[in-house]
């Protein structure tokens, strides 16, 4: 018996506003997170001091750790060959492309039909909106793959790569500014995180394919991405802390209403964020922009190599790994690239 196609698009599960992908994903998460646990993602507390990394000490000793780890391990590392570690550096890149990916659809599930049932503003400052059971968890979930991209930069260490500011600034403020978003009960701060997560799936996956030899043209938009995002955070960051403010001390003044939060989480969000924006730009202009123009093809190599800035896409990139201390830097990896403009210190020998 044939089937129709107006019978077979009954059978195919349409996209709804409850139901952005056709399918409900969140009970086959519920059921994987539930197996797993042993209870349901939507019945998790985040609580402070008792969550396992929810206090202060927690976060800053693994911060500490990983800077510890990873400027003691450039010393280690001075005068020993590289490791090649181009297995597991696509393994690492592929999980937390498929982590990232994983987290987005399930935060877009959850936010579409609150954005298109009770507006935006309600979402970014109504705890009923921005702060519900599943999005906490979502949100505590992310905030535990921070440490996860930690890695990142022992892979650089091991393949004796330059340990540039902006790559390991951002990894231990990305840490740190999640964790106080966490604690002070950030509406807004679903609009980052999936922004971020978006931006994951595409920076991850170009490393992984750069990993297996594959050469993308797109690399520069990973930083535009960045660049794009941070504006758009900072949009929504700016006039959330804006509207509890002036709600809170100044209700004289024009604003939206109240905002749920925090105030050191709104000083914290406000500040690590505009500092993302301002070192991406610099790190862009010097490495796109150089002179007022792009460079292009060889006259693009020979520039970025001449000023020994190390371009975003191709450090934070393992394939064909072989950096050393001439100046030459090839697929290494970094999630951030660093200070633009000035020479990267790179290990005496390679």
């Amino acid at each position: 018996m044939s089937t129709s196609p107006s019978d077979f698009l009954k059978m195919v599960p349409l996209p709804s506003i409850e139901r952005p992908f056709g399918v409900h994903l969140w009970p086959i998460f519920d059921k994987a997170f539930t197996t797993l646990m042993g209870y349901h993602p939507q019945d998790f507390a985040f609580e402070p001091r008792v969550t396992p990394m929810s206090t202060l000490k927690q976060t800053a000793i693994m911060i500490t750790l990983y800077y510890t780890v990873i400027f003691g391990g450039r010393e280690l590392m001075r005068n020993r060959p590289a490791f090649k570690l181009n297995g597991l550096f696509m393994i690492h890149n592929f999980y937390l492309t498929s982590i990232s990916a994983i987290l987005l659809v399930l935060f877009t599930e959850q936010l579409i039909p609150t954005v298109y049932e009770h507006g935006i503003f309600y979402a970014i400052c109504d705890v009923k909106g921005g702060w519900t059971p599943p999005l906490v968890i979502l949100y505590y979930l992310n905030y535990l793959t921070k440490y996860l991209e930690l890695i990142d930069t022992v892979f650089l260490v091991a393949k004796k790569k330059p340990l540039t500011f902006l790559h390991c600034y951002h990894h231990g403020a990305t840490a740190l500014l999640c964790y106080t978003q966490l604690i002070g009960l950030t509406s807004v701060s679903w609009v980052p995180i999936t922004l971020n997560l978006m931006v994951h799936v595409v920076m991850y996956w170009y490393y992984f394919q750069s990993a297996r030899g594959i050469k993308i043209w797109w690399k520069e938009w990973i930083t535009r991405l960045q660049i794009i995002q941070f504006v758009i955070d900072l949009g929504f960051v700016y006039f959330a802390s804006y509207t509890y403010f002036t709600s809170t001390y100044w209700p004289w003044m024009p604003n939206a209403g109240n905002c749920a939060g925090e105030e050191f989480a709104a000083f914290a969000g406000m500040g690590i964020i505009s500092s993302y924006l301002l070192l991406f730009i610099s790190f862009y202009l010097a490495t796109y922009k150089k002179d007022g123009k792009r460079p292009t093809s060889r006259k693009a190599a020979r520039s970025l190599k001449d000023a020994q800035v190390p371009d975003v896409a191709t450090l934070m990139s393992g394939a064909g790994v072989n950096g050393n201390a001439n100046g030459k830097t090839q697929n290494g990896h970094a999630t951030s690239t660093g200070t633009p403009g000035r020479p990267v210190t790179r290990s005496r020998k390679a």
